[in-house]
């Protein structure tokens, strides 16, 4: 089959699961050898990332809902009015400006365009919301079924129109590491370990799981030989850092800002955490978590269930409850066979399913299944 011309839109000037999703796909389908083009502003932190990786990528200041960012779609597809096929938008401002300016503008062959949703914040029914899944969308992809029942059920949008497609990693990059060597190696102390690999967002789930780690230091002194790592950066660093001196975990928490080597990251970790509490597809840090060996404690927030076999991979828990965190996390602290047995069975899911391959399959028979003739 014929290669396809993709554009991609990301307004987002932040970073994150959804924009590594993007620079994901877009290398799987250059690999494939289609054309791909990502549009985002310049002050976006995908922009360098996108040319880092070779991407192309052209700046756009659609970083806000206003006229001038539709009048710049519109002229970036008069000059580029060359066959596009697809037109893939990923947050709520570059779909409703993409959404605008093709709907305005009159050209040979307008592109089709694909909504990715990548989160499980509920939308409202107003028609003009309406308009921009169902009419000016050929189709919507979500990141997980949980996602695509939810706007059906609460929406009602039809299923035939929405594709759960999740995420995917790369497998060569995400396996296990030696953990005493790679703990030598990032200067992390050896010693057993609890980590979290998210953007320093308040609903990730940072301040319950600093209080779980109170109440299983109050509950047993072997609890203090346990440390807790937190890669990741974001607008709540500092409210964190305040957090931890609060709880007296100064000694105990290493908060070590956002890492390029996550896999490493990862293997010096005994169990991975995220009590996220909203906004979620499946994180790709959890799926990154299994693949590196690791059980998984976390919530079932968004589409995260589909993701974590309970019981068999890891444990999931109430949102916002420290208590239930605390105590699947001293069941896993206190059996070191149980976490062995979840992390290898995490491993053997992830190595099956979420390899980046299979997601760039689905996005392929998306985009092929609703191209204009």
């Amino acid at each position: 089959m014929k290669p396809l011309s993709i554009v991609h839109t990301e307004s987002s000037l932040g970073w994150g699961g959804q924009e590594i999703r993007i620079l994901t796909e877009i290398s799987g389908m250059m690999a494939r050898g289609h054309r791909v083009t990502l549009l985002t502003p310049e002050a976006a932190e995908i922009f360098p990332a996108a040319q880092k990786l070779g991407i192309p990528v052209s700046a756009i200041d659609i970083a806000k809902k206003r006229i001038s960012g539709v009048l710049a779609l519109r002229h970036w597809l008069r000059a580029h009015d060359n066959g596009i096929d697809i037109i893939n938008s990923h947050s709520s401002t570059d779909s409703w400006l993409i959404a605008l300016a093709l709907a305005t503008l009159s050209m040979d062959k307008k592109p089709t365009l694909i909504r990715t949703r990548h989160v499980s914040t509920p939308i409202n029914n107003s028609p003009f919301t309406r308009w921009l899944y169902m009419n000016a969308s050929a189709h919507v992809v979500t990141t997980g079924e949980a996602l695509r029942v939810q706007l059906h059920t609460q929406n009602n949008y039809p299923l035939n129109k929405l594709t759960s497609v999740r995420t995917g990693i790369d497998l060569s990059r995400f396996h296990p590491h030696d953990k005493d060597t790679t703990r030598q190696k990032l200067g992390v102390t050896n010693r057993p370990t609890l980590g979290i690999l998210a953007t320093l967002r308040d609903w990730k789930g940072h301040e319950d799981l600093l209080d779980a780690l109170v109440l299983l230091r109050k509950q047993s002194s072997a609890h203090h030989a346990w440390q807790l790592l937190i890669v990741g950066d974001g607008p709540e660093r500092e409210r964190l850092i305040e957090k931890i001196a609060a709880r007296g975990l100064n000694d105990v928490v290493c908060l070590v800002g956002n890492k390029e080597n996550v896999p490493e990251w990862l293997s010096a970790m005994d169990i991975f955490v995220l009590p996220s509490y909203g906004n979620e597809g499946v994180p790709q840090s959890i799926m990154q978590a299994m693949a590196c060996g690791l059980p998984v404690v976390s919530t079932p927030v968004g589409a995260i269930a589909e993701a974590v076999a309970v019981d068999q991979s890891g444990l999931l828990v109430a949102t916002r409850n420290p208590q239930a965190l605390a105590a699947a996390l001293d069941k896993l602290i206190c059996n070191t066979t149980l976490r062995e047995t979840m992390g290898s069975t995490g491993q053997a899911i992830a190595n099956a399913q979420f390899g980046s391959d299979v997601m760039v399959d689905k996005m392929e028979q998306v985009f092929r299944q609703n191209i204009k003739p």
